[in-house]
C-alpha cells in the first residue's frame, strides 16, 4: 500500500466485510445473544465517506446510531488462510464508523429480512486515513473510543473482541477470497447510541489516529 489515501480502498478493494456483535457487552446492550461464531455481513464500497463530508440519515430512518470500529485493510490476496498466517495478510488499519439505521435494522430483523439497507446506504461507512501496519504493534490491545459533541459514548479495547482479528481473517477467507484493499470491520464495543442532525462525532484508536464527522438530517 504505497498511498494512505482513502481512494486506495476504492481502487483496490471490492468489498467491505463487517462483523456483528464481536464485543460481548455490545451484544448484551442490544439484548442479543453472544454469538458462538462470527456474524458476517457485507457493505457496498459506495458507503465509504471521507472526512470533510457529512454523515446523512438514510430515507425513512429516525434512529441513527454510531458504532466505532477498528478497520483492517487486506494487504494481499488470500483464500482459506490459516489462522496462524493471518497477520501476513494485514496491509494496514484505519478508524471506521459502521453507521446503523437502528429502526430500519430492527424492522428488518423482525420480518426476517436482510440488514442491507440499514447498514449499506451512501455515507454509512465513514473512514479515516490508512494507517501503516508497523504503526500498530499489537492490534489486539488498542483503546477504541468515540465522542459525540465532546461527550464520551464508547470507550473499549480490542482485547475484548470475542473473535480475534486473526480468527476473523481465517474464518471469512474460508468462504470468500480476500483481495488487496478489501476491508474487514471488526465490530464495535458497547455504548452505541442515537444521533441527531448537527451532532459532531470524534472517534479514534488510542492516540494513533482520530476522525471527525458531522451529522446531517436534512
Amino acid at each position: 500500500m504505497a498511498s494512505n489515501r482513502l481512494a486506495q480502498f476504492r481502487v483496490f478493494g471490492k468489498k467491505i466485510v463487517a462483523v456483528g456483535r464481536n464485543y460481548k457487552a455490545h451484544a448484551e446492550e442490544l439484548g442479543n445473544k453472544v454469538p458462538e461464531k462470527p456474524i458476517i455481513f457485507t457493505k457496498p464500497t459506495t458507503s465509504y465517506l471521507s472526512q470533510g463530508h457529512p454523515i446523512k440519515f438514510p430515507p425513512g430512518c429516525n434512529d441513527l446510531h454510531h458504532e466505532v470500529e477498528l478497520g483492517i485493510v487486506v494487504g494481499k490476496k488470500g483464500y482459506q488462510i490459516p489462522e496462524e498466517k493471518a497477520k501476513e495478510y494485514i496491509g494496514g488499519y484505519f478508524v471506521a464508523l459502521d453507521m446503523t439505521a437502528r429502526d430500519l435494522q430492527l424492522d428488518a430483523k423482525k420480518n426476517g429480512h436482510p440488514w442491507t439497507l440499514s447498514k449499506g446506504w451512501d455515507t454509512s461507512t465513514p473512514a479515516g486515513e490508512f494507517i501503516e501496519k508497523d504503526k500498530i504493534t499489537n492490534p489486539q490491545n488498542l483503546q477504541i473510543w468515540l465522542k459525540v459533541n465532546g461527550e464520551m459514548r464508547q470507550n473499549g479495547n480490542t482485547a475484548d473482541m470475542i473473535f480475534s482479528i486473526s480468527y476473523l481473517i481465517s474464518f471469512i477467507s474460508k468462504y470468500m477470497t480476500l483481495e488487496e484493499g478489501d476491508v474487514i470491520l471488526t465490530g464495535t464495543p458497547s455504548g452505541v447510541g442515537g444521533l441527531k442532525g448537527g451532532d459532531v462525532i470524534e472517534a479514534g484508536i488510542g492516540d494513533v489516529a482520530k476522525i471527525t464527522f458531522s451529522v446531517d438530517k436534512s
